[in-house]
């Protein structure tokens, strides 16, 4: 990378070296056939499963405000953005744990403010992102980017083993945590009996770990003893999203005899149905509180955060 801070100077030559093979990358990716489904799968997968996992945790941190849903969503439109206009179409984008503490954080701490609190933490953390994206902005017109020669590869091994070990943390929790009660649910339920949740917590398990050894055992297909040569390389094409499949429905087993909350899954509502409406709108109520509906401030936040009622 060019080392330049002239304003505007490192953003044309990435967009003078991106227009050279634009093209390029999304007639490539079709003329690929159905050679190319195999990474889009694996990406998917990669894509989807953290954000799940991540998505329950900041619907814990912040009492419902956001969703495992709304991650989904907002994972799926900015990875489609960017693939078409950063130039990157396999880059994966998702949600992390430094993403879950810092939503926690800033939520923990509008809850606390009189003027604020829970009604209004999505407009608050709507505008904090504007003013993050326009700081980003200006970072980039004046090519802070060519900092990052400064840092050897070492930094970035570093922050990657910091990832790593950040999942890791989050997966084990999530396992401890299936032999626990859930917050504000009522203890006296039949499936949170020590005996129902000490089996949802083995289940629970046998499915992480029987789909992680599956998983990881499938990669390695295309060295194989046994088994045709398409099939080793079929195994190790789309053995990642088959093995999440067929455990997903090995959690389903468990028959009438068992309580229905065993195995837990994840409560995602429909986005569209009534009682999720809140989640994707900012409430009326929140903006009569200043008395300010028609001013322009009002309806960017609306805009910003979902659509004005």
């Amino acid at each position: 990378m060019e080392e330049t801070f002239v304003p505007l100077r490192g953003i044309k030559n990435d967009l003078r070296g991106r227009l050279m093979c634009y093209k390029q990358d999304w007639t490539g990716g079709f003329k690929a056939g159905f050679r190319i489904l195999a990474p889009t799968t694996y990406i998917f997968f990669a894509s989807a499963i953290p954000v799940i996992s991540f998505g329950e945790q900041l619907e814990r941190n912040t009492d419902g405000v956001l969703t495992a849903v709304q991650t989904l969503a907002s994972t799926a439109l900015c990875g489609i953005i960017h693939s078409i206009i950063g130039g990157q179409p396999l880059l994966i984008l998702g949600v992390a744990e430094p993403t879950v503490i810092m939503y926690t954080f800033m939520f923990n701490f509008v809850k606390d403010v009189p003027d604020l609190g829970r009604d209004l933490f999505l407009a608050w953390s709507g505008w904090v992102c504007v003013w993050t994206a326009a700081l980003l902005f200006l970072l980039s017109i004046l090519g802070a980017c060519s900092i990052i020669n400064r840092f050897t590869r070492v930094a970035g091994e570093l922050f990657g083993l910091l990832i790593a070990m950040l999942f890791m943390q989050q997966a084990i929790k999530g396992i401890v945590e299936e032999f626990r009660i859930p917050q504000h649910e009522n203890a006296k339920i039949t499936e949170f009996t020590p005996s129902w949740r000490f089996a949802n917590g083995m289940f629970a398990l046998v499915l992480s770990f029987g789909l992680l050894f599956s998983a990881l055992r499938s990669r390695k297909a295309r060295s194989w003893r046994y088994g045709t040569g398409w099939l080793r390389s079929f195994i190790a094409d789309y053995g990642v999203p088959f093995m999440v499949l067929v455990w997903t429905a090995a959690s389903y087993i468990p028959s009438a005899s068992v309580p229905k909350g065993v195995p837990r899954r994840l409560f995602s509502p429909n986005p569209w149905s009534p009682g999720a409406y809140e989640n994707w709108t900012v409430i009326r109520a929140c903006l009569t509180k200043y008395h300010c509906q028609s001013t322009l401030h009002t309806h960017i936040i609306c805009l910003l955060i979902g659509q004005i009622n």
